[in-house]
């Protein structure tokens, strides 16, 4: 059979859908669809799937999309992100036979796409763009279409569609607001943006943005003129928007709670799903929201849901006549309807208008305001301070800006010391137990050191340190036969260290020859030694062997 194309595909694949489920990460898997189609969804998407993922983990695809189907869940689209021409085309070469038309996402405008290049971050890339939409047009055997978002200006989103339409997409979803319109600036979406793609191209359109109710529905299709209507986060707090009903919060849950138990999905998306229904409930009955957090099992979830219902007809019965809706809802807190995300800088209307706790930390110096996180570290350790003032000061170290060393004399942390024995041919005392065991080869053991070596290698470094003696200046760590060691006046004197001993094959150190530095420093194997660094070696060499 052919692949529908357009409209054909549109009208005969998809029925001429017009009220559509969007894909949403985590939230829009099968329990919710089904929940949504039952109450006037036509169409639906998968959540949002990363391509390459789904490519190389065979779980990925088996918990995501083949155990997520069944047959009353057709129309089907499914979603992926991905920024490859090869890995999107053998990701949906793998989920073809499980849907009916494959989507790229464009329209993410999350800071987690913009670190993996992908969705809404991809809108200026046409070159990229069109290969992807051009390989998937004649790889697969399902149609390819797009969810995108609008750039600030009418002309560029028009010329930006026409390119995805001349590329092979099929069907055109048009989320009306930009890249950078999300969280408290979101605002509104511009509809005639959609208009204008609309009459533009010769594919199906579907318009995404300011749908919270089925009178919105309407309207739009009216203004716009597109074929289809996309509700994401409307869909959230009444999946019965496309009825145009308003039920109570606990009889959408009861029904969502019972298609779970016969298409399980993890607790987490029950969770959030019911955090999003309640949400004007939970700011009534705060102590149902903990209540719902805590909870660990589905049979948990039910009884918060019991107890949910009790408590909103107690309100009901105490319902006076005449009585309106607080905080400027609407409808009682018990109905299902949709939420207004708040401005910046405004604060929710179910909190009269109450700010932010950021916007209060701000103002009042926060000093008194501690985060959840912060205040459950501060049970299990009641004497934690988080005042900036009070922490410790910690002097940094010279290279890295870590805390240094308190017995380094290089003045550096443990790693940057570490390395600067090695490099710059110098042992530090504070530094020992970092040394390498071929490092620690030539120094004598803790057994054979003196008492006063050890006292100053324990902290109590209280008078001056012991004098310089014979030493290899190399603390004896890579001293070899013949070369012998050399102190910073070039004095000739015997090799001291266990190699030479070892190498030049006599018992006892002998006389070498030396070169003095004209610096005043010292050489072993041909490495020079810095001034300044002796005074930090006197410590550990003081008490080495004759």
């Amino acid at each position: 059979m052919p692949k529908l194309q357009g409209f054909e595909f549109w009208s005969r694949t998809l029925g001429g859908a017009r009220h559509v489920v969007a894909p949403m990460v985590d939230q829009s898997e099968l329990a919710w669809r089904l929940l949504s189609r039952r109450h006037g969804a036509q169409l639906c998407y998968t959540p949002m799937l990363h391509a390459q993922v789904f490519v190389r983990d065979a779980n990925y695809r088996k918990e995501n999309l083949y155990c997520e189907v069944c047959p009353e869940d057709r129309p089907l689209i499914v979603q992926f992100c991905a920024n490859d021409p090869e890995v999107f085309v053998q990701a949906a070469l793998l989920a073809q036979d499980y849907c009916d038309a494959i989507d790229l996402n464009l329209g993410c405008p999350q800071m987690i796409a913009k670190r993996g290049h992908y969705g809404a971050f991809l809108q200026e890339e046409w070159d990229l763009l069109q290969r992807m939409i051009l390989l998937a047009h004649e790889k697969l055997a399902v149609p390819v279409t797009c969810k995108i978002r609008v750039f600030p200006e009418i002309d560029k989103t028009v010329r930006y569609a026409q390119m995805l339409e001349k590329a092979g997409c099929q069907l055109l979803t048009v989320h009306g607001r930009t890249k950078e319109q999300k969280g408290p600036l979101s605002g509104t979406a511009s509809w005639e943006h959609i208009k204008a793609v609309r009459k533009a191209v010769a594919i199906p359109v579907f318009a995404n943005g300011n749908i919270q109710c089925l009178r919105d529905v309407e309207r739009c299709l009216q203004d716009t003129g597109v074929q289809g209507v996309m509700s994401a986060e409307g869909n959230l707090h009444n999946p019965a928007l496309f009825e145009g009903r308003s039920p109570a919060v606990w009889e959408l849950a009861e029904e969502y709670l019972d298609i779970v138990r016969q298409h399980p999905c993890p607790l987490s998306c029950v969770r959030a799903h019911l955090f999003k229904l309640w949400h004007h409930t939970l700011q009534v009955h705060q102590q149902l929201r903990e209540e719902l957090a805590k909870v660990k099992t589905l049979e948990g979830v039910v009884a918060v849901n019991q107890e949910l219902k009790l408590r909103c007809q107690e309100d009901i019965s105490r319902q006076k006549e005449g009585e309106k809706p607080s905080g400027g809802l609407p409808f009682f807190h018990w109905i299902c309807q949709p939420y207004l995300r708040p401005g910046p800088g405004e604060g929710s209307k179910e909190n009269g208008g109450a700010r932010s706790k950021r916007a209060l930390e701000e103002e009042e110096g926060g000093a008194d305001v501690l985060s959840k996180n912060k205040q459950k570290k501060q049970l299990r350790n009641p004497h934690k301070t988080f005042d900036p003032s009070l922490k410790p000061k910690y002097a940094k170290c010279d290279q890295c800006g870590n805390p240094k060393g308190n017995r380094c004399v290089f003045s550096l942390c443990r790693g940057c010391c570490k390395k600067s024995a090695f490099r710059e041919a110098a042992d530090c005392p504070g530094s020992l137990p970092l040394l390498s065991a071929e490092g620690r080869a030539g120094l004598p053991s803790a057994n054979a050191r003196s008492p006063e070596m050890l006292h100053w290698g324990a902290g109590a470094q209280a008078g001056p340190a012991p004098s310089l003696q014979r030493v290899c200046s190399k603390a004896n760590n890579k001293c070899a036969s013949l070369k012998g060691c050399r102190e910073p006046d070039g004095a000739s004197r015997p090799c001291a260290c266990e190699t030479s001993r070892r190498e030049a094959g006599r018992a006892e150190p002998g006389p070498v020859k030396t070169q003095p530095v004209a610096t005043g420093g010292s050489r072993c194997l041909g490495k020079p030694l810095k001034e300044g660094v002796w005074a930090g070696l006197s410590p550990l060499l003081a008490v080495w062997p004759a």
